[in-house]
């Protein structure tokens, strides 16, 4: 079995870290200043670790391996949330670049070929998956010339700004790349709360965005009696009591559903609100549920508007993202991987949250692990994950990159 070097792994996470560090976590949105030197640190990696390495035209950072034969891509993202932690995506690149130096010394692994991927803005500052998406051959011109971060900078102009919209954009390669390994926090509490140290993820879950407005009349607070009031806000919380129980008569245990913004016109303590907005987002791991859920919903909707002086209508905010299993054949390297290194440790288990894997699922086969979340927290300053878990998790993935590309070499000779 490879191994890792632990003090390696933890030091380069750490200067990862640096860049952009606020208090215990992190503020690297896409292609903002401190991101930009981030990724130039990071080709300075790759190319010590032996990889051909750069950023490409649309900002993922993509170390090609020089050996011949299959190649493992293995990646994630080093963007974050505007209130980011340390480890969301960051630590799965950390992997890819610890995973390459390890094959490296082995004189039984050295030959094998891994590409490692920092994709661009998975976060979405301008446009999420971007860099994925990128990298799959999606038509995204007309997305770069559309997007905007909330600060309105337009995205092409940051990508000409850094220098970057001239270059070539990281591309699949048929026939060379073989498979993809996505290695990342868990971002729940399922791992820590059944005690184990792995998860070998099965799928990752499709998502819904979806805005309701209701539209009723402004008026004032003060003078408008309740009975003939059309009050978008009431009317817009009463509506998510009937959401609630519709939904959880549809749900299983992994179903979830966010009302995550909602905003009221004109937002003022002396006048009612005359239209409010809800935007909400639900997952699962059943595309049929996913349907059954907008199903009822438009329902719902329907009902409303036939006995309501508020009317409600629903659009949607963004493309729907249908379930992606992952590759079973990657998914049992990994398990055999976790049971050599941590025997008993380790769960198969969804992935509630998107990642740059659903997308590269398109091109080839792909597969994701899991190591813990202290409190099952993410998105947040005080994300963290044991250092045993992240050095244990390392060389699981080592180990099954190891066995991933030589089981590759065995189909080919």
């Amino acid at each position: 079995m490879v191994k890792i070097d632990p003090e390696r792994l933890l030091s380069d996470l750490k200067r990862l870290r640096s860049f952009g560090a606020t208090g215990p976590g992190v503020v690297r949105l896409a292609l903002s200043p401190v991101d930009l030197a981030s990724r130039q640190w990071l080709v300075e990696r790759m190319t010590q670790a032996g990889l051909d390495a750069g950023i490409d035209g649309i900002g993922t950072v993509f170390g090609r391996s020089r050996n011949r034969g299959p190649a493992l891509v293995i990646g994630s993202h080093t963007d974050t949330q505007p209130t980011g932690g340390w480890l969301d995506g960051a630590m799965g690149v950390i992997y890819g670049l610890e995973i390459v130096r390890t094959l490296a010394e082995n004189v039984a692994t050295k030959h094998l070929a891994v590409d490692v991927a920092s994709w661009i803005d998975e976060e979405g500052t301008f446009s999420g998956l971007l860099g994925s998406r990128s990298f799959v051959g999606d038509a995204l011109d007309e997305s770069i010339r559309g997007a905007t971060n909330r600060q309105g900078q337009h995205l092409e102009d940051v990508l000409e700004a850094a220098g970057l919209a001239a270059r070539p954009r990281a591309r699949f390669e048929p026939g060379r790349q073989v498979a993809y390994l996505e290695p990342h926090i868990e971002q729940g509490g399922r791992l820590e709360a059944a005690g184990k140290s792995i998860g070998v993820v099965t799928t990752i879950v499709g998502l819904r965005e979806l805005r309701l407005r209701f539209t009723g009349q402004r008026n004032h607070a003060g003078t408008t009696p309740m009975a003939i009031r059309r009050d978008a806000g009431a009317a817009l919380v009463a509506f998510i009591a009937t959401m609630n129980d519709a939904f959880a008569q549809l749900a299983d245990a992994d179903t979830v559903w966010t009302v995550g913004r909602i905003e009221l016109d004109p937002g003022s303590l002396s006048v009612v609100p005359g239209a409010a907005d809800m935007y909400l987002q639900f997952r699962d791991a059943n595309a049929a549920r996913l349907q059954a859920m907008e199903s009822r919903l438009a329902e719902l909707v329907r009902d409303f508007n036939a006995r309501n002086g508020v009317s409600a209508e629903m659009t949607t905010i963004d493309e729907p993202m249908e379930p992606v299993s992952m590759q079973s054949a990657l998914a049992e390297h990994l398990a055999r991987a976790a049971e050599a290194v941590a025997p008993g440790q380790w769960l198969r288990m969804p992935s509630g949250a998107a990642h740059d894997a659903q997308v590269i699922a398109r091109c080839m086969p792909a597969c994701m692990m899991f190591v813990p979340s202290i409190g099952g927290v993410s998105h947040d300053f005080i994300e963290d994950t044991a250092e045993e878990h992240i050095v244990l998790g390392c060389q699981v993935a080592a180990t099954a990159a190891a066995a991933i590309l030589q089981d590759q070499w065995a189909k080919r000779s």
